[in-house]
């Protein structure tokens, strides 16, 4: 597959800005943005482009691009294709990831190895009950030499944010990253700041340990375009990270083999893949069924159908399709639904979870026939 047209994208004239006045901060600034930006002002957007030779980025380059990124996380994390898979689809999609675990199954090694794939910036924050929003978004400090505010960017200015233990942080400071996860812009002081592409937040929280913790109500829950959990290793694939951890740490010798403009370009890419009205309308009853099943109190919003919507269309890029077969939205519907579901009191009485709601919503909807 040629997939040099995906590396030729200037990433800048891929990005639509729908809010043409906040400006960019470069990535590592620590300093006052400049005068100009103090008015919200902005250079002029540049023309949405295509690749250097002129041509637009085809799905192959999306399978393609996929395949050597997941292939070079798998040297430092053993045994998770499938939670790399779907890591792979919420960044193509647009959306951040809720990881759901115990503590010490690599889910901070995740991010780090995501972020040194494509060599994209990545930032962490330890969430604490006294972390203040300010310290994720940064804040205005008075320069006494020149007499003026000057704005020191927070960890979020980055392309990969890390949210350790964010239900620890209290509710205020989960808040300020909300703006920062739907428009990709933060908001300090009256003034808007464009985070550079591609953004992505991936925020841990372990189920196991409740005390000191504000759990993230529903309506945040909803943010996140997934939620999943990578779950212990074998007992062949301890061995194995037991070797690869022996002498250093995997993740300090990995190389990028890609970039973030290539994703970028990707990240467009996939909205040209072919949904099928029937396809559609399977997609659309199953949300609906959510909305109408005696064992929910609350279903899923439109907000789950764009994401089912568009999460099935990466993950149809992703295995070299143009165009989306059913089982492409089978494979995402439980990381995509489960969180933004609500069970009844009584169902959670009677044992049952969201993965067996879906899966008996699923099986009661007839699956279209999708010829290639």
């Amino acid at each position: 597959m040629d997939t040099s047209r995906v590396g030729h994208v200037p990433s800048r004239d891929l990005v639509h800005r729908s809010h043409p006045s906040p400006e960019r901060l470069p990535l590592n600034s620590k300093a006052t943005p400049p005068a100009a930006s103090r008015g919200n002002a902005s250079p002029p957007p540049a023309p949405a482009s295509k690749p250097a030779n002129g041509a637009p980025v085809d799905v192959s380059g999306v399978a393609e691009l996929s395949k050597r990124v997941i292939g070079n996380v798998e040297n430092a994390i053993v045994g998770k294709r499938k939670q790399l898979v779907l890591s792979m689809v919420a960044w193509l999609s647009g959306g951040h990831i809720l990881l759901e675990d115990v503590p010490g199954v690599a889910k901070t090694m995740l991010a780090r190895a995501l972020a040194k794939s494509l060599g994209c910036h990545f930032k962490r924050v330890q969430c604490t009950p006294d972390l203040l929003p300010t310290d994720v978004t940064g804040t205005s400090i008075f320069n006494q030499k020149n007499s003026e505010f000057e704005f020191r960017p927070g960890p979020v200015f980055t392309q990969i944010l890390l949210a350790d233990e964010i239900n620890r942080a209290t509710p205020r400071t989960q808040a300020s990253l909300l703006e920062a996860m739907a428009e990709a812009r933060v908001t300090v002081d009256g003034k808007s700041y464009t985070l550079n592409p591609p953004f992505l937040v991936i925020a841990t929280q372990n189920p196991v340990d409740h005390e000191g913790t504000f759990p993230l109500p529903e309506a945040q829950l909803d943010r996140f375009l997934m939620r999943f959990s990578l779950g212990y290793p074998s007992i062949e694939e301890e061995l194995r990270m037991l070797d690869l951890l022996q002498f250093k740490h995997p993740v300090d010798s990995m190389t990028a083999v890609a970039t973030a403009e290539q994703l970028v370009a990707a990240q467009q890419a996939i909205r040209t893949v072919h949904v099928d009205p029937r396809v559609r309308h399977y997609l659309l009853q199953i949300v609906h069924q959510t909305r109408n099943n005696e064992n929910l109190a609350l279903g899923g919003s439109p907000r789950a159908t764009i994401a089912l919507f568009r999460c099935s269309q990466a993950m149809a890029a992703i295995r070299g399709r143009t165009f989306v077969t059913p089982d492409d939205v089978k494979k995402i519907i439980a990381p995509v639904m489960n969180h933004r579901l609500i069970l009844r009191p009584e169902s959670r009485l009677r044992k049952l979870t969201t993965e067996k709601v879906l899966e008996e919503i699923l099986s009661e909807i007839a699956v279209p026939t999708i010829s290639s």
